[in-house]
């Protein structure tokens, strides 16, 4: 993996450490540690100051796809091939248990504040005094069987299951409400945790997977599987579409204030500058 300084390109640290494919990374909220997940089934943290691996979670049998960091980030989450998600205990090197088993990969997986009225169930067991900033959390899952489900991040229990018209790549939460969730056959699903047995809508532009969701302003941003990024604003009638990916896959989206960065097969990192919306 490589860290790169925003602002001219230039390449600040190399992390080395993972065997395979590295199929995921992110920031802590402090911006000095990342988090990252690979095909050799390890999750690892770095500290960006100096490159060094810091901590390394084995736990897993699969390959690691998305990861989420649970508020500051003392605990963090991941999923994977093997069909589980996980939560771990940074300061302690260790997993602290299993937040669903779904018997099918994990493809994608967010963390959120529950909406008050919401049912997130009660733990069997006593949670550990190690598990910081699990409660009123729902943990959301985009499994490969075409089921999207919700579960109680502190009581491990089902909250929904919603299925679709196929895998489902990954998922985002708009606010405490609203979620959405992206399909292998194009289709962009939002829904009302509240209510999940018909969606309140359904964005299709294209048969192409959708790979990324990233929740931007007051709507989000969506990337697939044909090169076409694009923008939704909710209080707005019009899509802004980011171009220069050609036909490859783009596979990720980030933001930082009014800059957006798209990462695609063709292996360039793309820098979009947009002014107000």
């Amino acid at each position: 993996m490589k860290i790169w300084q925003a602002a001219n390109g230039e390449i600040r640290r190399l992390l080395e450490g993972h065997v395979y494919d590295v199929n995921c990374c992110r920031f802590f909220p402090s911006g000095l540690v990342v988090l990252s997940g690979g095909m050799d089934a390890q999750l690892k943290i770095w500290s960006a100051e100096d490159a060094s691996c810091v901590v390394t979670f084995k736990g897993h049998k699969g390959g690691i796809l998305d990861t989420a960091i649970v508020d500051r980030g003392r605990n963090v989450l991941s999923c994977s091939r093997d069909g589980t998600a996980r939560l771990w205990d940074c300061g302690k090197s260790a997993c602290l248990g299993v937040i669903a088993d779904c018997g099918s990969p994990v493809n994608g997986i967010a963390v959120g504040t529950a909406e008050s009225s919401l049912n997130l169930g009660t733990p069997e067991t006593a949670p550990s005094e190690r598990e910081i900033g699990t409660e009123g959390k729902i943990l959301l899952l985009a499994r490969e069987d075409k089921k999207l489900q919700g579960v109680g991040l502190q009581s491990r229990q089902p909250v929904f299951l919603f299925v679709g018209s196929d895998a489902f790549n990954c998922c985002t939460f708009l606010s405490s409400t609203y979620i959405l969730a992206g399909t292998q056959d194009g289709n962009i699903y939002q829904l009302d945790v509240r209510n999940t047995n018909a969606p309140i809508q359904v964005i299709h532009r294209s048969g192409a997977p959708v790979l990324s969701l990233l929740r931007y302003r007051d709507g989000f941003i969506a990337s697939q599987g044909d090169g076409t990024c694009f923008i939704i604003q909710q209080d707005l009638d019009y899509v802004l579409d980011l171009t220069e990916a050609d036909c490859d896959p783009v596979y990720k989206v980030a933001s930082w204030e009014k800059q957006i960065y798209t990462c695609c097969r063709d292996g360039i990192v793309r820098r979009y500058q947009l002014s107000d919306l």
